[in-house]
């Protein structure tokens, strides 16, 4: 039995596991003894970050006819896959753009989300969407990494993040979740901060940290703002698995207060939901 009180048969699926979240996500499993799956189009990368520590499955989000391989004795998937919000290299232009195409692109947002094949639009919505339909029937739980503000679109700061679309995918994924009949909690961070620094934004330039201080605040209805530290995110993911008070529930997460010796995510969980 595993710490959790979980025979270690139990596996999870886990992508987006090489981006910040992803990697936190990872090492909070193997703390609780659970078998761990990998989805990676970068198998070097991923050999090199994580040993053998856990299992490899070569597979691409935006590739359908790649997924079912990599469900055999799959248990729970937790889906931290994502882009970013602006366009950037993580967009994966067909040809990398020069200073004056960079440009182009921050001023004509339809221009940029045609161009590029890693846009939200085809990560957030379509490779969610199609995680959803190649997950395996009696899967216990279904945990996707979204963002505040999704049902804030037209409210500010919100209103800015979404100038490209990946609130509007983000909120497009979760209705696929949703409506799929599986099992499932949403996690929606707020701005997120604390490493590992895998994004292109500007708590990454500045390296922006919590320094293990902030409580942590969980809500419902999309109605938090903050700042929060991927090292809860991943937190959270991992130990709403299995929670009942979890599922089939969204819960927005941010980081604010005195932080106690111990986070109670059993009764923050129960409490916020």
């Amino acid at each position: 039995m595993t710490s959790a009180g979980l025979p270690t048969e139990e596996r999870v699926l886990v992508t987006g596991a090489t981006g910040g979240v992803g990697q936190l996500v990872v090492s909070k499993l193997l703390e609780k003894d659970f078998k761990i799956r990998i989805l990676t189009r970068n198998t070097a990368k991923a050999q090199k970050m994580f040993e053998d520590k856990v299992e490899i499955a070569v597979g691409d989000l935006r590739e359908e006819a790649t997924l079912p391989a990599a469900m055999e004795g799959v248990n729970y998937i937790i889906c931290c896959t994502g882009t970013s919000a602006f366009p950037s290299a993580k967009w994966d232009f067909e040809e990398t753009p020069d200073l004056i195409a960079w440009s182009k692109l921050f001023l004509n947002p339809s221009d940029a989300k045609a161009k590029a094949k890693n846009n939200p639009e085809k990560v957030d919505f379509q490779g969610v969407s199609d995680l959803v339909q190649a997950a395996p029937s009696g899967l216990k739980r279904f945990v996707y990494v979204s963002s505040c503000g999704v049902l804030r679109k037209d409210k500010f700061p919100y209103s800015i993040l979404n100038a490209f679309g990946v609130l509007d995918a983000k909120q497009k994924g979760e209705e696929a979740i949703a409506n799929s009949g599986l099992p499932y909690t949403i996690i929606r961070p707020g701005r997120l901060i604390d490493g590992p620094y895998t994004s292109y934004d500007l708590n990454t330039l500045l390296q922006a940290k919590t320094g293990g201080k902030l409580g942590v605040v969980l809500g419902t209805g999309d109605k938090l703002t903050g700042q929060t530290s991927r090292i809860d995110v991943a937190a959270a993911c991992v130990e709403c698995l299995t929670n009942p008070d979890c599922e089939r529930k969204a819960f927005e997460i941010v980081n604010s207060g005195s932080r106690p010796s111990v986070i109670d995510w059993e009764a923050l969980f129960k409490e916020a939901g």
